[in-house]
């Protein structure tokens, strides 16, 4: 039991070292935080409903977790072929195409919540 919970301290503190780097070092974790900042703040002046609250942060949270996903993925690429390849172009461009998918996907969700909100 004691090595068990060891391996999820351990686990705990690479996951927060890996949340770190991003937040450092990636301009479109940065923006997409800025965003997430700037709709909680006015989830709270809109007062959204607990709903609108939980579809808001799980949208914003799949936006990051897909554009960690992207940047990991990009690193790798890298790494594995660091000069120019048509496949790994390829392979990024679909990466970042996920990217663009659910950010467009927020803004859905983002306009069903807000405009409401705006109209009344």
């Amino acid at each position: 039991m004691k090595k068990f919970v060891i391996g999820r301290i351990k686990s705990t503190r690479y996951a927060l070292q890996g949340f770190w780097l991003l937040v450092r070092t990636e301009d479109a974790i940065i923006t997409h935080s800025i965003g997430f900042l700037v709709f909680v703040g006015l989830g709270f002046y809109f007062e959204l409903t607990p709903t609108e609250w939980m579809v808001q942060l799980l949208s914003f949270g799949a936006l990051l977790a897909i554009e960690g996903l992207n940047t990991g993925l990009e690193k790798l690429c890298d790494f594995v072929h660091p000069d120019f390849h048509t496949k790994i172009g390829e392979i990024k461009d679909i990466a970042a195409g996920a990217v663009t998918m659910i950010f467009f996907a927020v803004v859905a969700v983002l306009m069903f919540i807000y405009i409401p909100h705006l109209i009344r």
